[in-house]
């Protein structure tokens, strides 16, 4: 990612209505949701200037919030149309756009009822996730030592940000101790998922296994792969799978918005083989986003 500060660039942000500065889009330092994390957003690519699967993100969004106890005061079709107003905006081609919805600064405390609901949109142009002679590799996971929690503990089905601190936590630990990203098992201690992407793994009898998302996002991209491996006639196993198993997959690839599909090299001590089905997906996909119309598909 590039690293020029975030709060100090060119362009314009759709803020609450408007097309704002992207300096002066900015928010009060007793923001509940930067106290209380009650916030929910979505990461959506952008391909050819078509956001890819751009409805499904903004119902995702939509519904997260809902789950947070808050609604967003902008219909569906009016979040498409700020997303729309800032690409053209920003000029951006192929990148990146946040979506953001937050509880104000009316009330500072664990109860906000009160609390005005804002809304951001900011776009941006973003390479690859991952180094892509890394990435062509397969990509170093270390195993976290935090857990994704129970559904009963946190609301887990949502995008909502306070979920994502035990992710910085573990990718933090990761880059320092040398690897790319992290694995995280769930509170049963079964594999769930990288820390912002879901994983895939390619077992000796050619089927692809993949953890069940009760506990994790059953995120967009994972769906998308999960349509073309079957378009290959591949089947696909859903189920909850133990660290240990991972010794008998051949291969291992993530997905994500961010990481579209990535092979994956080793998970702590187990070690794969990027090979034909990752390739395959790989190439699959990125024929599907760059495809003209795709986005417009997605929305079918």
């Amino acid at each position: 990612m590039s690293l020029i500060p975030f709060d100090d660039r060119d362009g314009s942000i759709w803020f609450d209505g408007q097309l704002v500065p992207w300096r002066e889009a900015s928010v009060h330092v007793l923001t509940h949701g930067l106290h209380y994390a009650s916030s929910v957003f979505e990461g959506e690519r952008v391909y050819a200037g078509n956001i890819f699967k751009s409805e499904e993100h903004t119902a995702r969004l939509i519904k997260s919030a809902g789950t947070l106890d808050f609604e967003i005061p902008f219909s569906a079709a009016e979040i498409e149309t700020a997303k729309r107003a800032v690409l053209d905006s920003m000029g951006i081609v192929d990148g990146y756009i946040r979506p953001v919805a937050w509880r104000g600064s009316e009330m500072m405390g664990v109860s906000a009822q009160q609390n005005t609901i804002h809304l951001a949109v900011a776009a941006w142009e973003w390479p690859s996730y991952f180094d892509p002679e890394a990435k062509m590799k397969g990509i170093r996971l270390a195993l976290s030592k935090w857990r994704r929690p129970a559904p009963e503990t946190a609301p887990v089905h949502a995008k909502a940000a306070g979920l994502y601190m035990i992710c910085t936590l573990s990718k933090h630990r990761a880059e320092k101790d040398g690897f790319h990203d992290a694995m995280m098992l769930d509170y049963r201690g079964y594999v769930a998922e990288a820390t912002g992407a879901n994983v895939f793994f390619v077992m000796k009898d050619g089927r692809v296994h993949t953890p069940t998302p009760d506990c994790f996002l059953n995120g967009i991209t994972r769906r998308t792969v999960i349509d073309l491996l079957k378009a290959r006639g591949v089947e696909v196993v859903e189920r909850h799978i133990k660290p240990e198993e991972m010794a008998d997959a051949e291969e291992c690839f993530l997905t994500g918005t961010a990481a579209e599909v990535t092979p994956v090299g080793s998970v702590a001590e187990y070690t794969f083989t990027p090979g034909e089905l990752t390739r395959h997906m790989v190439e699959d996909y990125d024929a599907l986003v760059r495809r003209p119309g795709a986005a417009a598909q997605a929305a079918e």
